[in-house]
């Protein structure tokens, strides 16, 4: 009997220890992101209530990103807007909406302008772009491409409700109507209406919400 309670002892004293180290941990990271949150928040031109962002993130030229109120992302985010690149200069403009949720992975890269709606849910992995280096024909084949001249193909639009799947491309000029589901690795070359579903490299029209009884 005295071996039993003995163990028994013990045993708790283990579940205890568990418990309050996993609080402590969970204490601590919550605390952690509130803090980075808050200091990431501060670098965009603005940025609203309820900001919350894992670490790590990579924000560049901030000053030139504009996001609304309750905005997610988990960690390895990257917001890049570069307003210069090889004696070149650019106005970029990256505006993203409220209830917008971005899983890891997430790469924004922007020189000209890049609007993302309200209520947009991004899977990981996703990248959206509306520029590129270079030329796409013979006039850069002698250049590396490190250092060619960003050119932008025109800007991004991606309007509210928008369902983007995993390891999903969208590439410049593209306009996504409100509605949008966009299937795993599709990469977005055109633009597509309101309520398509839409997959494939590239991606292809499947069918529309519309239709749907």
């Amino acid at each position: 009997m005295k071996d039993f309670v003995k163990q028994l002892c013990k045993n708790i004293t283990k579940i205890f220890a568990v418990f309050y180290s996993y609080e402590t941990s969970r204490f601590f990271e919550f605390f952690g992101n509130t803090f980075y949150s808050f200091w990431v928040g501060n670098s965009f031109k603005s940025c609203g209530d309820g900001f919350h962002v894992q670490s790590p993130a990579h924000i560049k030229g901030g000053q030139y990103i504009t996001i609304g109120e309750r905005f997610v992302s988990y960690a390895r985010l990257r917001l890049e807007c570069y307003d210069s690149y090889a004696d070149y200069k650019y106005t970029p403009k990256l505006v993203i909406g409220n209830d917008v949720t971005m899983n890891y992975n997430v790469h924004v890269g922007c020189v000209n302008s890049i609007k993302i709606g309200n209520n947009v849910l991004f899977a990981s992995n996703v990248f959206i772009t509306d520029h590129q280096h270079g030329y796409i024909d013979k006039r850069d084949l002698g250049t590396p491409p490190a250092q060619r001249f960003i050119t932008s193909g025109g800007p991004v639009e991606i309007e509210d409700n928008v369902w983007i799947g995993e390891n999903v491309v969208i590439m410049p000029n593209v306009f996504i109507g409100e509605g949008c589901i966009i299937g795993a690795n599709s990469v977005v070359t055109k633009s597509f209406p309101k309520h398509s579903v839409l997959g494939g490299v590239p991606a292809k029209f499947i069918k529309s919400l519309d239709s749907e009884n």
